[in-house]
């Protein structure tokens, strides 16, 4: 279980650490040829979004790696099952189909969750 849970929780950490980063460093116009619904989102709730992706990317890691508050880490997949729930209903409220990606992630960090409450 821990080696399950190590390399899906890398792979969301990775994939949550670069998105937060490129929405806390990028202009709206860098970020929107791959993400679509940033025009009509204010810079700083996208900002702020990407804050959270980069801490729940470290919540996800360093509480089981350092052995300090492990339970963080659910907390952060729980976060991360919410995040994408979330961005689901915004693609679908702004007619935009393509959320296979949103679907993949819940699943991903619902499975988390599960990992992260057998052996935490």
């Amino acid at each position: 279980m821990k080696v399950a849970y190590w390399t899906l929780a890398g792979l969301l950490a990775l994939f949550y650490f670069y998105s937060g980063a490129l929405k806390l460093l990028r202009t709206r116009e860098e970020l929107q040829p791959m993400m679509a619904w940033v025009d009509r989102t204010p810079m700083p709730a996208l900002r702020s979004l990407g804050a959270v992706e980069v801490l729940g990317a470290l919540g996800l890691v360093l509480p089981p790696l350092t052995g300090v508050a492990p339970g963080l880490a659910l907390a952060a997949a729980v976060g991360f099952v919410l995040l994408q729930l979330g961005a689901t209903g915004v693609h679908l409220s702004r007619g935009d189909r393509r959320i296979e990606l949103n679907l993949g992630l819940v699943a991903a960090a619902a499975v988390t969750v599960w990992l992260a409450t057998t052996w935490l």
